[in-house]
C-alpha cells in the first residue's frame, strides 16, 4: 500500500449552460412585448417556436402583469419549465448540478421556474411552490437574483 494518498480535487457540481435563443426569437419577443396586444403577440411567438424558454417565461410574466387568471400564467410557466428540463437534458444535465442565472441563456428556464413558484403559491399549490423554491437554490446557490424576481412584461 502506498503512502502517497489520493489527491482529491474539488471541482464542485457540474454546470450546465443552455444554448442561446436564436436572434429572431429575441427580436420577435421584443416586438411582441411592445405591441398593442402583448399576450397575443407573445403567444404567437410560443406557437411558432414552442421550444423557446424565453417565450414561455415572457408569456407567463405578461399574463401576470395583465391581471389574467393565475391558471393561465401557471400553464405558461409550467410549459416553460418542462421544455426547459428537456433542453437541459439535451445539453448534458443529468438531474443535478448548477444552472446559474449569471449565464443569460439559462434565464428563460430560471424565469419559468421562478414564475411557476410564484403562481403555484397564489393558487394554493404550496407543496409545488416549496419544491420550486428549493430547486431554484439547488440550481443556483446565489438565488434569488435582484433582477429575477417578480413579473416582467
Amino acid at each position: 500500500m502506498s503512502d502517497a494518498g489520493v489527491p482529491l480535487l474539488r471541482h464542485g457540481p457540474p454546470e450546465t449552460v443552455l444554448p442561446p435563443e436564436p436572434d429572431e426569437v429575441r427580436a420577435a419577443l421584443a416586438g411582441a412585448a411592445a405591441s398593442d396586444d402583448p399576450v397575443a403577440a407573445i403567444g404567437a411567438v410560443c406557437e411558432r417556436r414552442p421550444v423557446s424558454l424565453e417565450a414561455w417565461a415572457s408569456l407567463g410574466e405578461t399574463l401576470e402583469s395583465a391581471g389574467a387568471p393565475p391558471a393561465l400564467a401557471y400553464a405558461a410557466f409550467r410549459t416553460g419549465y418542462h421544455r426547459g428540463l428537456d433542453r437541459l437534458r439535451a445539453s448534458g444535465w443529468r438531474g443535478s448540478g448548477y444552472v446559474r442565472w449569471k449565464y443569460p441563456s439559462n434565464r428563460g428556464f430560471l424565469r419559468a421556474l421562478s414564475g411557476l413558484q410564484r403562481v403555484a403559491g397564489r393558487i394554493g399549490e404550496t407543496d409545488e411552490a416549496e419544491r420550486c423554491a428549493l430547486f431554484l437554490v439547488q440550481l443556483d446557490p446565489d438565488w434569488p437574483h435582484p433582477d429575477s424576481s417578480g413579473p416582467r412584461g
